[in-house]
């Protein structure tokens, strides 16, 4: 009987420590994957911004660069609603089932305790029978041993029980982490199966920017529109001096040669 009651006082201590290493690193694991989300929401918030900014400067640039920017600044701002759905999905299906475990070894611990107490209480009823037989009342020995039976058959019962809890708590953490961490996979390999599709798309609008284009408005932009047809004007003028002396020199030339060929007939 002494071996029995050892026997089942050691499983439920091996069971409480079970249940307390179980405690300790979900919690752990709880606390990392919400830093892990808070820190992925923050990045959100950053990304938001910088959304904004990149607008802002789009708006003060060349046609083609302007459109080339709103562009990356739409796909940027897509990027950030995933992660705002990574975030969700992360709290959703990974922080909260790992937070429950509160609650869930919370149970355990009490079914740990009404079964440590009833071996507790077979313990005590064996003490009492060792008492009761040094005394060697034959009746109260009779009770004694009645009552170290049922304290004996309860801690067998209780202990039975807890085992078959227990058999199941480790079979369904075994489980829970299985999904718990594939579904964080899962919701990595969604945002960034979504986001390579995105930023392939923000990289072609930033490449598409036609830098030619842009700089033929920025040249322009130099001169104001009367400096243009100022400039248009003084080239006519030149080439219009340039007509009539040319024209003026074939006259001399003419007049010349009419001046040398009229000597020659009076002579």
């Amino acid at each position: 009987m002494l071996s029995s009651f050892l026997s089942r006082d050691s499983q439920t201590k091996k069971i409480q420590d079970n249940i307390t290493k179980v405690e300790k690193h979900f919690g752990e694991l709880c606390q990392l994957f919400a830093a892990y989300s808070r820190k992925t929401a923050r990045l959100r918030d950053k990304g938001d911004l910088l959304v904004k900014q990149i607008e802002l400067h789009a708006d003060t640039e060349t046609p083609e660069l302007k459109r080339g920017m709103k562009e990356f600044a739409d796909h940027l701002a897509k990027i950030q609603d995933y992660r705002h759905a990574q975030v969700q999905r992360l709290d959703a299906k990974v922080v909260e089932p790992l937070k429950s475990y509160g609650a869930v070894v919370k149970r355990k611990r009490e079914d740990v305790k009404m079964t440590q107490s009833a071996i507790d209480k077979e313990a005590k009823q064996e003490a009492q029978l060792e008492k009761t037989r040094l005394r060697n009342p034959s009746d109260r020995q009779i009770i004694a041993e009645s009552e170290l039976q049922r304290a004996t058959m309860d801690a067998a019962r209780t202990t039975k029980q807890l085992e078959e809890t227990i058999d199941e708590f480790e079979r369904q953490k075994i489980r829970d982490i299985k999904k718990i961490f594939s579904e964080f996979v899962t919701v990595e390999l969604c945002f960034l199966g979504k986001a390579l599709e995105v930023y392939t798309s923000a990289y072609q609008s930033i490449q598409s920017v036609d830098e030619e284009a842009d700089l033929e408005v920025f040249r322009s932009s130099l001169h104001p529109p009367d400096y243009n047809s100022r400039l248009g004007r003084t080239n006519s003028r030149t080439s219009l001096d340039r007509t009539f002396m040319s024209t003026s020199g074939t006259l001399k030339v003419t007049q010349k040669q009419q001046n040398f060929s009229f000597q020659i007939s009076f002579l």
